[in-house]
């Protein structure tokens, strides 16, 4: 089997002690399409799941001046008052 994805490395972690007493059928999608959603609901990318990655923290840049042209004195009344 090619390196597997989280997703598959989750199930493969969950069923390797009962791997010597099943046997292993792929059913296509296509015919329940009910429990599509479920089967790939995600889990949290946490410490906690067997697939974990970490993830880099992207930079965070500060907006130091935000020059409004042409713009409706309302509105920029109205984004300056959100902002206090």
């Amino acid at each position: 089997m090619k390196t597997p994805n989280r997703h598959m490395l989750r199930w493969q972690i969950a069923i390797q002690e009962y791997r010597d007493n099943m046997t292993i059928v792929h059913k296509d999608g296509n015919i329940d399409k009910t429990l599509d959603g479920i089967r790939r609901w995600p889990l949290p990318n946490d410490i906690d799941n067997p697939a974990y990655v970490a993830e880099e923290a992207s930079p965070q840049i500060p907006i130091e001046v935000i020059i409004f042209t042409d713009l409706n004195t309302t509105f920029i009344e109205e984004v300056r008052n959100s902002c206090t």
